[in-house]
């Protein structure tokens, strides 16, 4: 009966990990790189003062970097100045740090506006991280104790050419492959092997010029597998097994100093957004044994933010200067628009908007395509003097609600109970 009793406690315990690591946050924009949790069972309002507060940790570092989550350990980028941008693991329990890795430098400290600092989120692939400084130093490290398992970097090992604003990109997995933007002629993007970091193709798509500031993310459309990214004159897609080039939309990029949001897809539908250029949808279609991009709508007064895009059902949520926005996917016809706590950063979990707004406050919306239902805002503690705007991305992970500013990182429990993980 003790035996019997101990392998259905084990049992338990197992089946309680899994759960809870079937919520984790292990990359930019989520587990599907689209904003989106699947996570259930979080308040559907928050106190006037906001949900608990675990913990805040006040010694960051500076960065606009959000953090990745996985089981009982946060990951972040930070800088200290301009020589010292760093990779540091946390635990979720305290926020305190476990290990920290120098990466190197903080890239293109001249630029204009000024706004110098690490950017990149870190992507976790089972026992190891890869992450992107802003100087393009790309890294594999153990997230146990940050061992190093190999480095490259984007200038000196593809000739790659950075934007204005340094690097920003977060590296994507896809199976075996690692895929990132280098930027320039030669290897605007490149797919490498994850386990050594060796070239599998590069990719020389047409005017790929520098470097811009988005992330790319897989599209399955038309029968073909490809990574979609956002470069500074356009919207491109190559094809995942290879690296061709497959086509190209330059509307949204008309105009743009930054290109910055990751673009959001459904299908062969995909939309993308910039603060000067608009929003605009495209659709892939066969243009004999070619694909080819035909534009559905395009509309400046659509959601453009840096915030980004989350897309539920048949309708986008987003931001732009007026607020935040409903918007018919198909179609771009606006349902509402409210302006809230103005331009944000936002994700989707269970039922409602999570927002974090470019003024250091933070919102809970719910997806309702009929009207703005607010349900929750407040501004964390001790915010800091920062430079330029909040832009780190919010965090939805195991229960837990992560906020990431100028060198702090807030921790909100949005189950209304301690989840701490021991």
């Amino acid at each position: 009966m003790k035996t019997a009793w101990a392998l259905g406690s084990l049992l338990s315990v197992q089946i309680l990990t899994t759960t809870i690591l079937a919520n984790d946050w292990p990359q930019w924009r989520g587990p599907h790189r689209n904003g989106i949790s699947e996570e259930k069972g979080l308040l559907k309002e928050w106190p006037k003062e906001g949900p608990k507060l675990v913990w805040q940790a006040k010694d960051l570092g500076s960065g606009y970097s959000t953090p990745a989550v996985v089981g009982n350990q946060i990951f972040v980028l930070s800088n200290e100045g301009l020589e010292n941008e760093s990779i540091q693991a946390r635990n979720v329990q305290d926020g305190k740090q476990a290990w920290a890795v120098r990466l190197g430098k903080v890239g293109e400290p001249k630029q204009n506006p000024n706004y110098p600092a690490a950017r990149s989120t870190p992507t976790v692939d089972g026992d190891v991280l890869y992450a992107i400084s802003s100087d393009g130093d790309l890294v594999c490290l153990t997230i146990a104790d940050g061992k190093e398992r190999w480095r490259k970097n984007l200038r000196t090992d593809f000739g790659g050419q950075p934007g204005r604003w340094a690097y920003s990109e977060s590296p994507l997995v896809d199976g075996d492959a690692l895929i990132c933007t280098p930027g320039g002629k030669d290897a605007t993007m490149v797919a490498l092997n994850k386990k050594n970091g060796e070239l599998i193709w590069k990719s020389a798509i047409p005017d790929g010029d520098t470097a811009a500031y988005s992330s790319a993310t897989i599209v399955e459309a038309l029968g073909v597998k490809q990574y979609v990214q956002f470069l500074p004159k356009a919207l491109v897609g190559v094809e995942a097994k290879s690296g061709k080039f497959l086509w190209s939309y330059g509307k949204t990029a008309e105009k743009s100093a930054a290109n910055i949001p990751t673009p959001v897809s459904r299908n062969e539908y995909i939309y993308s957004a910039t603060g000067q250029g608009g929003g605009g949808l495209v659709k892939l279609v066969k243009d004999g044994d070619k694909i080819a991009a035909e534009e559905a709508y395009f509309e400046k007064k659509l959601p453009t933010a840096i915030g980004g895009v989350v897309l539920i059902g048949e309708y986008l949520y987003g931001t732009s200067s007026g607020g935040l926005e409903c918007v018919e996917f198909k179609t771009g016809a606006i349902k509402w628009q409210e302006r809230g706590i103005g331009a944000a950063s936002i994700l989707f979990a269970d039922g409602q908007l999570y927002l974090h707004g470019e003024n250091g406050q933070v919102a809970l919306v719910d997806a309702s395509a009929t009207s703005y239902k607010e349900k929750g805002s407040f501004t964390p503690p001790d915010q800091p003097q920062r430079k330029g705007q909040a832009w780190a991305y919010p965090v939805v992970a195991n229960g837990r609600f992560y906020i990431r500013d100028t060198g702090s990182l807030w921790c909100y429990d949005v189950k209304g109970r301690d989840l701490s993980l021991k």
